[in-house]
């Protein structure tokens, strides 16, 4: 698992515009294999049969290992890789889209097909929304019963997440900080509780949040 945050859109959706008569409706999925990305696409070129285009373009894994583009017959280079570009450009992973292309009797040419399919992606993005993914360490601190007030304070007033609070014959605090930072909020729990807590480090989880440009 990555510890670098990754961003990928927010909701499954869609977007249309007109352009030169011709209707664009971009196709939005969050996926995780390419075989998802596949079975995405051909639904798609199922329920619009008699568009005259459906081009598709992904970029899936951590490393945005899998990428691929497709014009579905518009001239090469005109659909498919403007919209894997607008993908890679807004650093997505795990996303597919289709652009579903009913032609409208007026021919945009290269720049024009480049600009509109391109185009349809970007607002589209900005339509479903896009999510940062943040890797977050999960910790646990058991403590005294005298420590809750100064621990649940300090921790609230700190920039790390406090999860839960479970009470027993000691108080457990569960908290989660960014995986890039734990060694140093474990010296700060620490430094905080004297050294007489008992801390442990637990799984790392996934959060997201909502990411403007």
């Amino acid at each position: 698992m990555s510890i670098e945050p990754n961003y990928t859109i927010k909701q499954t959706g869609e977007y249309e515009v007109i352009v030169q008569k011709s209707k664009f409706i971009a196709h939005f999925k969050r996926v995780s294999t390419e075989e998802e990305a596949q079975l995405f696409i051909q639904q798609v070129k199922k329920e619009h049969w008699n568009a005259s285009h459906n081009c598709s373009a992904y970029i899936i894994g951590e490393r945005s290992e899998h990428q691929k583009a497709n014009d579905d017959g518009e001239p090469s280079g005109t659909a498919g890789m403007p919209m894997l570009e607008v993908l890679r450009k807004r650093n997505l992973k795990d996303t597919v889209v289709v652009v579903t292309r009913y032609f409208g009797g007026i021919k945009l040419g290269g720049g024009g097909l480049i600009r509109a399919y391109g185009g349809a992606v970007s607002e589209g993005l900005d339509a479903v929304g896009i999510v940062e993914r943040l890797p977050m360490q999960q910790l646990t601190l058991t403590v005294d019963y005298t420590w809750i007030g100064k621990v649940e304070n300090e921790v609230r007033q700190s920039t790390y997440l406090l999860d839960d609070m479970v009470y027993a014959d000691l108080v457990t605090f569960h908290l989660s900080v960014p995986v890039a930072e734990t060694e140093e909020a474990l010296a700060w729990l620490v430094d905080l509780t004297n050294g007489q807590g008992v801390l442990e480090t637990q799984d790392v989880r996934i959060i997201e949040r909502d990411f403007k440009r």
